[in-house]
């Protein structure tokens, strides 16, 4: 149990990752897998590997931080974004904001970008931002990168593929430009109290905290809420709830697909 202990201060210390804030399973799984990879049977063993193999920081931190994703992940939910959502924001607003939190390595917010390229082409005066942002910095250069390969694409259309993405040698497809154009993409810990930009009309941060406490999971709502304006749109995963503690600072949009609205 000690070593576990110090095991995690190490982690805190050098990954400036606060275990406190995800499940002790989690994290103990996260790290077993590790002990494994690198032949490790207990964890002083690999605490000593931590402190002393930059390789394996960054292994660990990727394995910590890890977030499956693909393009169009949860259909139905890009589907209301798509035809309810983004439209009635610009129907009443030319500057739009939107922060895909949790990032991961970029198929989320350039699933928006797609969405939004298709639904602005004709109104050149809606300008849309979209923030991008994860504490894994492998994962946001992937993400600036913008390479995909095949399986990943497998929600999109042929059409949407044609349109926004370039075939490359090697079989894999590379984001185009018109979308990049309309991501920022940055380092960001949803942990630090602080959101990662302000004067939001939307924040996706879906399939994300399914790692986190109760108390952390409550503490983002709340950090998210006066990043929000008026009427703005939380969307959570699929997986995800509300807390109880937090449900007077958001309304049900549509409760089944997690998405919902401040409460001013």
């Amino acid at each position: 149990m000690q070593d576990f202990l110090t095991l995690k201060r190490s982690i805190e210390k050098i990954l400036s990752i606060q275990c406190s804030n995800y499940k002790e399973d989690y994290i103990k799984r996260r790290i077993l897998s590790r002990m494994r990879i690198t032949g490790k049977e207990n964890y002083g063993d690999y605490n000593s590997c931590l402190i002393t193999s930059p390789e394996e920081q960054e292994a660990l931190r990727n394995a910590l931080t890890i977030n499956v994703t693909k393009f169009w992940r949860d259909k139905d939910v890009f589907d209301m974004v798509k035809k309810d959502v983004l439209p009635e924001i610009i129907k009443r607003k030319q500057r739009i904001r939107i922060w895909s939190a949790g990032c991961a390595t970029g198929e989320e917010p350039y699933t928006l970008a797609i969405i939004v390229y298709d639904l602005t082409r004709l109104k050149p005066d809606v300008q849309v931002t979209i923030f991008a942002s994860d504490i894994d910095r492998e994962a946001i250069r992937k993400a600036k990168e913008g390479i995909y390969d095949k399986r990943s694409l497998e929600n999109l259309t042929e059409s949407q593929i044609r349109r926004h993405f370039t075939l490359l040698d090697d079989g894999k497809y590379q984001v185009k430009q018109h979308l990049k154009d309309l991501i920022r993409f940055s380092i960001h810990d949803l942990m630090s109290g602080k959101a990662a930009t302000n004067f939001l009309d939307v924040i996706l941060c879906r399939n994300v905290t399914i790692y986190f406490t109760e108390e952390q999971k409550d503490e983002l709502a709340r950090v998210f809420h006066p990043a929000l304006l008026r009427d703005g749109y939380y969307i959570l995963g699929k997986t995800e709830f509300m807390g109880r503690k937090v449900e007077e600072l958001y309304v049900p949009y549509n409760a089944l697909q997690k998405i919902y609205q401040k409460k001013s």
